[in-house]
């Protein structure tokens, strides 16, 4: 197999995996499903990702660009992370790992672990300095930042990881920025 199948395959694994983890958790995934979900061998799944718990880390290695939503005035900051937020949710369904730590996070500590440190670097403590910059004492920015990031997580939590539908896209979009934009200017 040259490098270039194999780096094919290992993404292909991914791929289902993160949807797989996604739709179903974590306890009830067996690395065989995956492997016969992406038409390998489970011994891929071994020999690149040392297992389940691999695999699973793997699966859920997060990156959201979130520099872009904090350019701009606070005035329009709800409009900016809610159209964030909405592209996310509508734009990978199934397979954000964003949602598979959601889901997982609760059958499996490393997991919500993961959550927890990600959301506090790539979310509250940005949008914290955000609101800093913006004018705001530290501790109303803190404030501040933490009811968005709380908001955001529980309809994320109530919409996607308790399987209700996310509703119409605009909609929902409109309504996240009104919110956000309240608990922005306090």
């Amino acid at each position: 197999m040259t490098s270039r199948n194999a780096a094919a395959t290992r993404q292909r694994i991914l791929e289902h995996a993160r949807r797989q983890f996604a739709r179903h958790g974590y306890t009830a995934i067996t690395v065989k499903g995956v492997a016969d979900a992406a038409g390998v061998s489970p011994n891929l799944i071994t020999r690149y990702f040392g297992g389940k718990d691999g695999l699973f880390l793997a699966a859920t290695r997060v990156e959201i660009p979130v520099s872009t939503s904090f350019d701009g005035d606070r005035a329009t900051l709800g409009a900016r992370l809610a159209a964030s937020i909405v592209e996310r949710w509508f734009g990978e369904p199934g397979e954000d790992p964003l949602l598979v730590l959601q889901r997982a996070s609760g059958e499996r500590p490393e997991a919500a672990e993961a959550l927890a440190g990600f959301l506090d670097a790539n979310s509250l403590e940005p949008l914290h300095r955000y609101l800093r910059d913006s004018g705001l004492d530290d501790a109303e920015a803190r404030n501040r930042a933490a009811a968005i990031d709380a908001f955001v997580l529980g309809v994320s939590t109530r919409r996607r990881v308790l399987r209700a539908e996310l509703g119409d896209r605009t909609g929902l979009q409109a309504w996240l920025s009104a919110i956000i934009q309240r608990l922005a200017d306090g």
